[in-house]
């Protein structure tokens, strides 16, 4: 319409000192038509460039590849862009006194969406400029086609110029609304709105500032890296992650004998690398990057060839004390090199006194003398030498064979100084980066598929008897088939075995602990009493295992309890619930197999089913629908009860409708057996509960339950299960529905599927994605915002909200100290919560650190990894949090540290998405097998503070701490300290691995 431009034309004419009304339109026009001009660039962007480059017939003037590397996030951009200028467009149309902008930049600008989607680009800018240089420098075809499309834009506008408009748009922004806040009264509706949309702007902005500045940091660091190495005849594998290159050192080695050599040192943040030097006439070829060039900060006009690299950490710079030891050293070795040729001299006066021919033994004297005679000029001039000028430093590195030194003579003092400096700092900032709390990378096992799809969905260690607590439980799924994988880390950590559980995805896992055992079961079981009430742990407890297929004492159960009256009691709770009694094979209290069949639980909609002896698991080839039929056999050595519950096996209800139950919660009899089993010796077994897609929970009691394929319980529910948590005697389930569903155990009771209570917290669309236990409070996750639950009144405590944007749901939180770290949904941000007082104490990114250790990777690869980069798993373990990325990098951050604490990749991680991150605490032999790396000093290996004493050490690590395995799944394994030009990548990408660390 023609509106906007009248009424731009009235305020020009306003007159010089127009009201603030006036003004406050003007800025507001100035907003939409740079808002149009940016829109109009983004538009030239997509239609003039992107989308003619993605037709199949231009395929040959740019690769695909690259045509998606320049335009990251340009329709996304648009997309935003498109809607906010209809929004100021409308709000111009219906121009009042009183009309409100603010309120549409703090919702346009207070999307995590468009902090990530500007974050993605600024990231991605300087790769996107090298893709067009790339393209430019390859193909011909590609610069006229830039050309064409140049002159046919409206502004005719190169793609360079375009390319830079999202990078400049923030700022811009932020003067309008610094003007736009001059010209509105405070008490005018949209003030409060502008200095919201100040802030939220002011926040885009500095994290734009920071991403293209680190951006660039990383990129010159990489250029300078990969420059010098080109520099460097036979130099290999020079970049890594996160390598800076810091000073060259011209200098002259100081050798014993061939006089002095000319030599160069590049000192990097971990790295010494020493060459010859030639200086020479004519040009270095140059390499073909040229935007930065390694000219800024080394010498170009020599020639370099690799005498030795060696890792900081193995060199030292020779200083006082032990410089003099060392001369004392030498001065004994030239005293006995001296002695050494005295007595060489007797024995060759010897040997001539021999009459029989020796010439051979003449021979072998020569060369002794001469080898002794060149040592000893080494020595003597080494000597010499260490009347030490202040312009000489000594080196010394420890190999394999034993520690060598070298003299290196510097051009003058000042040179000298400056590059010991640099060198001690660099050494204290490796050795603090590489504290204490240190992760050590033990081993990757791949898991191999026995399905094509296979992926890990979630895993948790077990706790419970001595023979199950050293494993962990690794689930892994296709949406078929649902399979348990049991790793063991009682000795050398092994997968003992892969086994289909049901035909679903498992998406959650828990270990929920049995009671604490208090007192001993009366005579009646002799055996089964004396085994079940010794404490965990002890050696009687051993045979265990064998129990839960043992068949031998359980016809001496049922029989006592057949010998006594059964009593087959109605529900009772009445109403409309069908009981039936289910069967854990390794349950004692209840009598019969089951005929199977359903169980409504009305309070949570669950039906629960189980199932009678081995029942068998469909394979992977014929993914069926599991069946909860009994299987046929009985086992061997049970006796039936009645007929009746013997041949009524395929799901009509028993006798007349009615189920044999405990009454009352109880026994199954009356009198003297309800007191005898009123200790259930159920509910000291520890079990763990699967959650699956379908709804379906299933309980195992051991890892021997799922080993011979038994399954103790079953619950079915309406929706699928999204998480459990066990907390205060009580396990919580969250189903996809919305519901909280609350399993209770009653005092000295196994867990009973009917004794549960049910809550709506969240609804269909939004339900509770994730728990977790604070402060005995439970922090329930739904949408973005977190609830706490009181555990016993399950009243809501407070809610807090998780960023601005409702569409994100929290995907991952874990409680640490006082605080809960929680991630969103495709977010890059990780925030600290304080555990009681609820307020946000930081905040941390992992863009930067994911993108230094993805600096070696395909530019590609690094490319898309960064476009979609999220936190897909977190743990917290000591005093470090374990973060998980979709780039498959793992980071670690360390929890107590008073200052900001920095986000640290691991050198070890996955080619794909990090899937999950568990942690379990290690068995006392394992440093048998896993020895603690060599140490300095007389530290005992087995000590947990096992690094060099000058490095600092977290005061909370006491030595009586057991050290924790920490294991991340995920798809394939990279080392990122390798470069994608290294032949091992790739060939681990499509298998699933478990990676472990010791911490």
């Amino acid at each position: 319409g023609t509106a906007p431009s009248e009424a731009a034309g009235e305020t020009e004419g306003a007159g010089t000192d127009p009201c603030r009304a006036d003004m406050r339109k003007h800025v507001i026009m100035t907003l939409l038509d740079t808002e149009q001009s940016y829109v109009e660039s983004l538009r030239t962007l997509m239609q003039g460039y992107m989308k003619p480059l993605k037709q199949p017939e231009n395929s040959l003037l740019c690769d695909p590849s690259l045509v998606d590397e320049i335009f990251d996030q340009i329709p996304e951009l648009l997309e935003h862009h498109e809607q906010f200028l209809e929004q100021i467009h409308d709000c111009v149309q219906n121009w009042h006194e009183k009309q409100k902008v603010g309120d549409l930049l703090v919702q346009s600008f207070s999307k995590d969406v468009l902090v990530n989607i500007y974050s993605a680009y600024i990231d991605n800018f300087l790769n996107a400029k090298d893709a067009v240089r790339i393209a430019k420098e390859a193909r011909p075809a590609f610069m006229k086609f830039l050309e064409q499309s140049m002159r046919e834009n409206k502004e005719k506008q190169a793609l360079s110029d375009l390319m830079i408009k999202p990078v400049q748009r923030i700022p811009r922004y932020e003067l309008l609304v610094k003007d736009l806040l001059k010209h509105t009264p405070e008490d005018h509706p949209d003030h409060p709105f502008l200095i919201d949309a100040q802030r939220n702007i002011k926040q885009v902005a500095e994290r734009i500032n920071k991403g293209m500045k680190s951006a660039e940091e990383v990129e010159r660091n990489a250029r300078i890296v990969q420059e010098i190495e080109s520099h460097i005849e036979g130099m290999e594998d020079l970049q890594a992650p996160l390598r800076r290159f810091l000073r060259q050192e011209m200098v002259v080695e100081v050798k014993a004998v061939g006089g002095k050599k000319d030599r160069s040192f590049f000192l990097f943040t971990d790295l010494l690398v020493c060459t010859t030097l030639k200086r020479k006439s004519g040009s270095l070829r140059r390499s073909s990057m040229s935007l930065y060039t390694a000219a800024s900060v080394i010498d170009t006009a020599s020639k370099y060839k690799l005498l030795w690299k060696l890792p900081l950490e193995d060199v030292d710079i020779v200083k006082g004390a032990s410089q003099a030891t060392n001369r004392e050293s030498i001065q004994k070795s030239i005293c006995r090199l001296d002695e050494d040729l005295s007595t060489l001299g007797q024995v060759s006066k010897l040997s001539e006194t021999l009459s029989f021919p020796h010439q051979s033994l003449d021979d072998v004297i020569k060369d002794l003398m001469s080898a002794i005679h060149r040592e000893l000029t080494e020595k003597q001039s080494l000597s010499f030498s260490m009347a030490f000028p202040p312009n000489k430093v000594e080196l010394s590195t420890t190999k394999a064979d034993g520690t060598e030194s070298f003299i290196f003579e510097f051009p003058n003092p000042d040179a000298r100084l400056g590059f010991e400096q640099a060198f001690e700092d660099a050494k204290k900032k490796l050795a603090s980066s590489k504290n204490c709390l240190d992760p050590e990378f033990l081993k990757a096992i791949p898991i191999m598929k026995t399905r094509s799809g296979m992926q890990f969905s979630c895993a948790s260690p077990s706790h419970g008897s001595p023979e199950s607590s050293h494993e962990v439980w690794v689930c892994n799924s296709d949406g078929y088939v649902g399979q348990v994988c049991l790793l063991s880390v009682r000795k050398e950590p092994t997968v003992e075995a892969c086994i289909a559980v049901c035909s679903a995805r498992i998406l959650c896992i828990a270990s929920v602990p049995g009671l604490k055992r208090v007192c001993f079961f009366p005579p009646p079981f002799p055996r089964r009493g004396r085994e079940r009430a010794e404490p965990v742990g002890s050696p009687s407890s051993e045979p265990m295992p064998a129990q839960p297929e043992d068949a031998g004492p359980q016809p001496c159960l049922h029989i006592s309890i057949s010998g006594s009256s059964l009593e087959l009691s109605e529900p009772v709770d009445g109403g409309n619930r069908e009981l039936v009694p289910f069967d854990s094979d390794d349950t004692d209290d209840e009598s019969s197999p089951s005929p199977s069949g359903t169980l409504q639980s009305q309070a949570s909609h669950s039906t629960i089913s189980s199932s009678f002896g081995n029942e068998e698991i469909p394979s992977c080839k014929e993914a069926t629908a599991e069946t909860t039929s009994s299987e046929e056999e009985q086992e061997p050595g049970f006796m039936p009860i009645t007929g009746t519950y013997g041949q009524n096996r395929h799901g009509e209800s028993p006798t007349d409708g009615r189920a044999l139950r405990r009454s009352s919660r109880g026994s199954f009899t009356r009198g003297s057996l309800e007191d005898l089993l009123s200790l259930d010796p159920e509910a000291h077994q520890s079990s763990m509960w699967l959650g699956t897609e379908d709804g379906c929970i299933h309980v195992y009691q051991s890892s021997d339950n799922i080993r011979n394929r038994k399954n103790s319980m079953k619950m079915q529910h309406a929706a699928a299960v999204m998480c459990i948590l066990y907390l205060d005697n009580q396990v919580f389930v969250s189903l996809a529905n919305g519901e909280l569903v609350v399993y209770q155990r009653e005092a000295g009771r196994f867990w009973d599927p009917q004794n549960s209570k049910s809550l709506s917290l969240g609804s269909p669309g939004s339900p509770i994605t994730k728990m977790v236990a604070v402060a005995g409070k439970l922090w329930c996750g739904c949408q973005n915002r977190v609830i706490v639950l009181n555990t016993t009144t399950l009243a809501q405590e407070h809610t807090l909200q998780v960023g601005q944007d409702s569409g994100r749901s929290v995907t991952c939180m874990v409680s640490a100290g006082t605080g809960v770290w929680v991630a969103l949904q495709s977010s890059a941000q990780v925030r600290l919560y304080h555990a009681t007082s609820y307020e946000q104490l930081t905040e941390a990114d992992i863009t930067p650190p994911v993108h230094k250790m993805l600096a070696g990777s395909d530019a590609i690869i690094r490319q898309h990894k960064a476009a979609c980069l999220r936190i897909t798993a977190l743990l917290a373990c000591k005093d470090l949090l374990w973060i998980g990325t979709s780039a498959g990098v793992v980071l670690t951050l360390a929890v107590s540290a008073k200052m900001t604490p920095a986000l640290v990749g691991l050198s070890q991680g996955h080619t794909g998405h990090v899937r999950f991150l568990t942690a379990i605490e290690l068995p006392d032999g394992f440093d048998v097998l896993f020895p603690l790396p060599r140490e300095t000093g007389a530290e005992k290996p087995s000590e947990a503070e096992k690094r060099d004493p000058s490095r600092p050490r977290a005061p909370t690590l006491a030595l009586s701490k057991p050290k924790m395995l920490v294991i991340s799944g995920g798809d394939g394994y990279e080392d990122f300290r390798l470069t994608s030009s290294s032949e091992t990548v790739g060939r681990d990408d499509s298998t699933n691995h478990l990676l472990l660390w010791r911490a």
